[in-house]
């Protein structure tokens, strides 16, 4: 029975991690763990077990700070005017009021940060007893530009046609002044990484410039992306192509068609060619037939064993 016990409370834990939640501290109040990706909303969650309608009463989520606790959504009542909230949260937090009446006080948090992350406290001061929740966020870095906030991040990349046809355009791709070297990439609308030239790498200083060309033969959006994990850093720039796809058809229609003219021509050439050289060498046998003349004979000549064949030596 134990067993079965330990096996179901290890398949709720797996439940609860695939959900992005995860219970901890196995002594002193419970805490749960919220892990959420840059970027992304999340809902730190507060809820009573007694059900307890909470629309007359008073929570308050607080985070923990260096020095002091940071105010992140205070509700008296109806009042959740904020006016003691600290900046990191302005604008980006609300509650569930339809959910109040079911003692549920969780929060939303839109467009997570990094410095989101750390522990939260959810807390009743009014209730009796009085009750306190607590849990940890976890904001986990994405790939995303962060040229404006972190040194030697990838500027955005230039990008140019360079002897441009009516059937293909040569796209060069050019990163500058990277601190890390970073990944460089051709990809087209649909997303799909396109064969390219080695990249020129060249470091000047500590610094890597890298030039990236590609062949596109298509019209479609193409982007240069650039990417540097180790700061978690991506940009991108984008350029439009536009190929005559219909010129490229008509030509290529042209070109088949020459081809095949040319090799029907040539072909005739060739067996008159041979037929020319089996004559010469005496190797072809003219046979007359009965009622048709020789060439060069008289139609209204008669001669004898006109059944007989002849040979015409040329």
């Amino acid at each position: 029975m134990r067993m079965k016990q330990t096996a179901l409370k290890d398949v709720c834990v797996c439940l609860l991690i695939s959900a992005g939640i995860i219970f901890g501290h196995e002594t002193g109040p419970a805490v749960v763990r919220v892990v959420v990706e840059e970027g992304s909303d999340v809902i730190l969650p507060c809820s009573l077990s007694s059900k307890e309608n909470i629309v007359d009463k008073l929570f308050d989520w607080r985070k923990d700070g260096q020095k002091k606790k940071k105010e992140v959504f205070m509700y008296d009542a109806g009042d959740h005017s904020n006016n003691g909230q600290d900046e990191q949260f302005k604008g980006r937090v609300s509650h569930f009021s339809d959910q109040l009446k079911n003692g549920n006080a969780s929060i939303k948090i839109r467009d997570t940060k990094i410095s989101d992350s750390g522990n939260y406290t959810c807390h009743f001061p009014r209730l009796q007893p009085r009750q306190t929740f607590y849990i940890e966020l976890v904001v986990g870095p994405a790939l995303k530009d962060r040229s404006g906030e972190i040194p030697g991040a990838a500027p955005k990349p230039y990008i140019r046609t360079l002897n441009p046809t009516e059937d293909r355009a040569l796209l060069q791709c050019v990163v500058e002044g990277a601190s890390s070297k970073p990944k460089v990439e051709w990809k087209n609308s649909a997303g799909n990484i396109l064969p390219a030239e080695e990249p020129q790498v060249s470091d000047r200083g500590g610094r890597y410039y890298v030039t990236l060309l590609t062949t596109v033969t298509k019209t479609d959006h193409y982007r240069c992306v650039v990417t540097q994990e180790e700061i978690h850093h991506q940009t991108d720039s984008e350029i439009y192509v536009f190929i005559n796809e219909k010129l490229c058809e008509e030509s290529s229609s042209k070109e088949l068609i020459g081809w095949l003219g040319g090799g029907l021509v040539l072909g005739a050439l060739i067996l008159a060619a041979v037929l020319v050289l089996l004559v010469a060498t005496k190797c072809i046998i003219i046979r007359r037939i009965k009622g048709f003349p020789l060439l060069g004979q008289d139609p209204n000549s008669s001669s004898n064993g006109s059944s007989e064949q002849k040979k015409l030596a040329v």
